[in-house]
């Protein structure tokens, strides 16, 4: 699998996991709240999920929208809470895993989001009913604290404003640019 978003060769890289396997919940709504949550702040996160979960704000679909109604500021949405409260469990541990490696917890990126179909257990009963099963992988790392942008314009200002040299002398280059300029035009006529 290559692995574009993060480098692991890089020294002093900490890295927390949790994973949670045969889930009670549906691999459609994870692989979307995945697709959602992926490369953001856990605590975008926990806020994010905790709205599905309060029916405040819909998860967005863009795969699974066969028969999905439209919801306000997006195409196609829906609430999955279920998904969501399991989701918000998993984001809690990943949390705590790296509070024990000792890393920054006001910090925390998603960098690994992953829901895959788990194997469907067979119940009892006359027609068998199958359930549903779903394995999620959270991992993250501490994020880049982006800088203000009006700062770095400040800082290029200075840049900038540093006085010039005011040499005035002639290059030996200069004056053979000039004579190699002329020289072409005489070759042509």
């Amino acid at each position: 699998m290559k692995n574009t978003k993060t480098n692991r060769n890089e020294k002093n890289v900490q890295i927390a996991l949790a994973r949670a396997r045969n889930l009670s919940v549906s691999t459609k709504h994870s692989v979307e709240i995945s697709r959602n949550l992926r490369y953001k702040n856990t605590a975008f996160a926990k806020k994010y999920l905790e709205a599905v979960i309060n029916y405040d704000s819909p998860v967005s679909f863009k795969r699974h929208v066969r028969n999905t109604g439209h919801k306000s500021g997006m195409s196609a949405g829906r609430y999955p809470v279920k998904a969501a409260k399991e989701f918000l469990k998993l984001i809690k541990s990943v949390e705590s895993n790296a509070q024990f490696k000792g890393m920054d917890l006001s910090n925390l990126k998603i960098t690994k989001l992953m829901s895959n179909q788990a194997s469907i257990p067979r119940t009892g009963g006359r027609q068998r009913y199958a359930t549903k099963r779903t394995h999620i992988d959270v991992e993250v790392m501490i994020g880049k604290t982006k800088k203000n942008p009006k700062e770095e314009k400040k800082v290029q200002k200075e840049v900038k404003q540093e006085p010039k040299h005011n040499h005035e002398h002639t290059h030996q280059h200069e004056t053979k640019t000039k004579e190699s300029k002329g020289d072409k035009n005489e070759f042509k006529q």
